[in-house]
């Protein structure tokens, strides 16, 4: 590389990165502070560019630079290349409609998988909450972006993906194959229990939330009247695995359960503030809730928990949620790069930052050893054997789920409303 060239690409690098270091910086302090960070990068590339070891590849060193930029502000922003962005519109473009039904994030520098969609390519394949994609298609996952790498696991329906996986179990990476697919629309399972051994006769309803989408909401509300109609009067939501859908979705869901009170805001340094209020119009379900939730938790389904529990509507039981609700946007770069920024997060009725602390649950609890491995939805008979249900049971009959009104008594026989869909089950996760 002669001199020439080496200064065209520090000076590109420099304008990169001050692209992106100026638009954060300055938000959080004055000119001069912007000014100094940008000197120290400046001086950092220097001394890499002369004293390195060996010729360094620049464009390589400030595309680290970035990437390490964009990963230190939350697991969601991120920074694609000139050619990784190319490819990226490339398959939105395409119209490809195979997908592997995973939620993805970011844990130790590498693509994590935060849940897994019922009956999708990647249960079929074994992927579970948890693991680490170490490798997608022969491409490191370090440094790799979420938006990369769910482009890598999209294309047409048939098309195969190797993945490395890293697990916790595991004493050597799993090479595991998807085939993608067209995803079926996720559906929800609804389960009755029988009536509950205490003196208020009263029957409880199971309903396992897959992920939130406007179809899943709508039967959600439909579901909710029927059981109602039916005297059932007490509810257990399973939000556990749920991490995908819209955040919109996520609101008019709460509103099917609270008549009144705050269901969440959303905030951003440029964002203007927005406050998303109950409304008793739209309630269809007055009777005690409780909500599982756990680690596969995430995004939408945070929203929705934080916003039964924040506003005393029902306990949520289980572990800590991810961390996820927020708003990203896809900012296009003008040498062809692009970045995916936070630009705004929602909150707990209470005013706490889901994506920085997840939505903790009001009555923890954590499977034994012993249960940690329950049967496969295949060979389950009932969701009643889940431990975490069995929990749920004993606050809904002690009372220790709020309701906002009285409901009439009312008895039916105990029957599985839909059936049960068949996908793997995992325990709540630490």
């Amino acid at each position: 590389m002669n001199r020439q060239t080496r200064m065209v690409v520090l000076a590109a690098s420099l304008f990169v990165f001050g692209y992106v270091a100026f638009g954060y910086v300055l938000g959080q302090a004055a000119n001069e502070r912007a000014y100094r960070s940008l000197t120290v990068f400046s001086e950092v590339l220097q001394h890499i560019q002369q004293d390195y070891v060996e010729e360094p590849d620049l464009r390589s060193v400030t595309a680290g630079a970035l990437h390490g930029l964009l990963e230190a502000l939350d697991p969601y922003s991120s920074y694609m290349s000139p050619a990784e962005f190319a490819e990226y519109k490339t398959k939105k473009n395409s119209g490809a409609v195979g997908e592997s039904g995973l939620a993805l994030s970011k844990r130790f520098g590498y693509i994590a998988v935060v849940a897994v969609l019922p009956g999708s390519p990647a249960e079929k394949a074994g992927l579970q909450h948890g693991d680490v994609l170490e490798s997608i298609a022969g491409f490191t996952t370090r440094e790799m972006s979420v938006g990369q790498a769910e482009n890598l696991l999209s294309g047409e329906p048939g098309s195969t993906v190797r993945v490395s996986v890293v697990r916790r179990a595991a004493t050597e990476p799993l090479e595991l194959t998807l085939t993608l697919a067209r995803l079926a629309p996720p559906k929800l399972y609804v389960e009755r229990f029988p009536t509950a051994p205490d003196s208020s006769g009263a029957t409880t309803a199971f309903i396992r939330v897959p992920t939130l989408t406007e179809a899943i909401v709508a039967e959600l509300r439909e579901q909710l009247l029927q059981l109602d109609r039916q005297g059932v009067q007490r509810l257990i939501l399973d939000l556990r695995d749920c991490a995908l859908g819209e955040n919109e979705e996520a609101i008019s869901a709460a509103r099917l359960f609270l008549p009144s009170g705050t269901i969440a805001r959303l905030r951003g340094q440029k964002y203007d503030t927005r406050e998303f209020a109950a409304d008793p119009v739209r309630v269809v379900w007055r009777h005690p809730v409780a909500v599982l939730i756990s680690n596969s938790t995430s995004g939408p389904a945070e929203i929705l928990a934080a916003a039964i529990a924040g506003n005393q509507r029902g306990k949520t039981l289980g572990t800590r949620s991810f961390g996820s609700a927020s708003e990203q946007r896809l900012i296009p770069l003008e040498d062809g790069a692009a970045l995916i920024l936070t630009v705004a997060k929602y909150y707990t009725p209470d005013g706490k930052p889901i994506l920085d602390e997840g939505v903790a649950p009001t009555v923890e609890f954590e499977p034994s050893t012993e249960e940690t491995a329950p049967p496969t939805a295949r060979e389950r008979q009932s969701y009643r054997d889940d431990p975490l249900v069995r929990r749920a049971l004993e606050v809904l009959q002690g009372g220790a789920a709020a309701s906002t009104s009285t409901a009439p008594a009312g008895l039916a026989q105990p029957q599985t409303q839909s059936p049960e869909p068949e996908h793997r089950e995992q325990p709540p996760a630490a």
